[in-house]
């Protein structure tokens, strides 16, 4: 079978070569480990082209995990949940410039109003909106969202162009990220705690809790591959806008967070702008004719002696701007 070459190109294959598919789950038995090795030596290391490639998002990503660190540490966790959504803004304003997307104006409108929401909310911030650590800055917290959420969209932007530009499978681009993150992230770490840990050990400091957010981590990304391969961008939107409600609950409760009208202003804006920046094209021009419906109804009066119009049927049989029915139209298509 072909090897991956880079430019979705094949190579001149031998015995032990196998295909992408090796490295989907479920396909590599015990019988085909020799084999799997095989295929990543020729895809990693032969085709190192396309592995070089992948330098680049994994040098941004681990740099972005950073940032949110030092965020983090200087935001209260509500405040940092609402501003990351950012992300959202820079991720569509570089695939607007990288892969030549196309907004509705429903997205370009909630774009606007995710900017505004994260502007009250960091307003609320800066005007000293409740008792906040001594050793946290807001300021430097604010830098490093923003650089984050820049380096988010530029990465995942980059990521999708070199997945929809090359016959490499997304595990083995996975694989080829996790290499170099790893390599970046113990280069970093050597440069900054170098002496320490060849001191104290590798492992010093992980408490319990560091393994519970080690684990979260590891868990939450599985679970956003299962969100993006069975649910739809309107329950991604409706699980974004949760997460900032529990972020809220959770600081309240556990850290004194106090919640005035502005922020509760500015977090609502901002839950409001990623679901309608989920919404899938049909459902926004359906939302933008019945506020138009709406907004100026006309009223036509039947002259006297004529017959009346004829009536439309109530059946709807245009089921692709109903946002909530996907697997409904797909079976009424097919059927």
């Amino acid at each position: 079978m072909a090897a991956v070459g880079s430019g979705g190109s094949s190579a001149a294959t031998g015995p032990g070569a196998v295909s992408a598919g090796a490295l989907e789950p479920g396909t590599a038995s015990a019988g085909n480990v020799k084999h799997l090795v095989l295929f990543l030596h020729e895809a990693v290391l032969v085709q190192y082209v396309d592995t070089l490639k992948l330098a680049v998002p994994s040098l941004i990503y681990t740099l972005q995990n950073n940032l949110q660190y030092v965020a983090i540490s200087n935001l209260p966790a509500a405040t940092f949940q609402v501003t990351y959504q950012l992300k959202i803004l820079t991720t569509a304003l570089f695939s607007v410039l990288m892969l030549n997307r196309s907004l509705s104006r429903l997205q370009w409108a909630s774009l606007l109003l995710l900017f505004t929401g994260v502007a009250i909310v960091q307003a609320q911030q800066a005007g000293g909106g409740g008792p906040r650590p001594l050793d946290q800055n807001p300021g430097a917290g604010l830098a490093a969202v923003v650089a984050s959420c820049l380096s988010s969209g530029f990465a995942g932007v980059y990521f999708e162009k070199i997945l929809k530009g090359s016959s490499g499978s997304v595990w083995l681009r996975n694989l080829q990220l996790g290499l170099f993150g790893t390599a970046l992230g113990l280069v970093g770490l050597w440069w900054a705690e170098g002496t320490a840990v060849a001191r104290r050990g590798f492992f010093f400091g992980y408490t319990p809790a560091v393994w519970g957010v080690v684990l979260n981590q590891a868990f939450g990304g599985l679970l956003v591959a299962v969100v993006v391969k069975y649910a739809d961008n309107i329950l991604k939107g409706f699980a974004t806008s949760l997460s900032i409600v529990l972020s809220t609950v959770a600081s309240i409760r556990l850290f004194g967070f106090h919640v005035d009208p502005l922020f509760a202003l500015g977090a609502g804006l901002v839950i409001g702008a990623v679901y309608l920046y989920s919404l899938p094209r049909g459902a926004a021009k359906a939302i933008a004719s019945a506020s138009a419906s709406a907004s100026g109804p006309c009223t036509h009066q039947q002259p006297p002696g004529q017959p009346p119009p004829p009536q439309l049927s109530s059946h709807r049989g245009d089921l692709s701007t109903e946002p909530f029915l996907p697997k409904l139209l797909t079976k009424v298509k097919g059927s």
